[in-house]
């Protein structure tokens, strides 16, 4: 429950980094403020967007690499030890009531393992490219 709300806030906050990042001005933002473009700087105070967004920007990029942390020590630490897991393998839930066939080891078994084949009976087959004579035509009188 707690890794699926992480999961959840994780994605919230990369997408709000996307958007803020977005919003702010570029080192070269101040050649264009000459042409008309410094009206802008008036919706986020008299010190412009860039105190705002970069605090903003700076606190979130910090929470987005905690959870990062967090969920990578976190499933680090939930792995279950190599004996829990060859259990946790092994366990066939339904299945596991079905018996298995018990394994013989190469050592056990007995020398002569030829099986008697028995003798095939003397029963021949009609060849397949036989041809077949035609049966005769029926006399037809006028």
């Amino acid at each position: 429950m707690l890794m699926t709300i992480l999961n959840v806030l994780y994605v919230l906050i990369a997408v709000a980094m996307i958007v803020l990042i977005l919003m702010q001005r570029g080192a070269g933002a101040q050649a264009g403020s000459g042409f008309g473009a410094g009206a802008s700087a008036t919706v986020f105070g008299s010190r412009g967007a860039g105190n705002f967004l970069s605090k903003s920007t700076k606190w979130l990029a910090i929470t987005f690499f905690g959870i990062a942390l967090f969920m990578g020590w976190n499933f680090t630490h939930s792995v279950k030890a190599p004996a829990e897991a060859q259990q946790a393998q092994n366990d066939l839930g339904l299945m596991s009531g079905v018996p298995t066939a018990p394994a013989v080891a190469p050592a056990q078994q007995p020398a002569n393992t030829a099986v008697p084949v028995a003798p095939a009976a003397n029963t021949a087959a009609p060849a397949a490219n036989t041809a077949v004579p035609a049966a005769p035509a029926p006399a037809t009188t006028k």
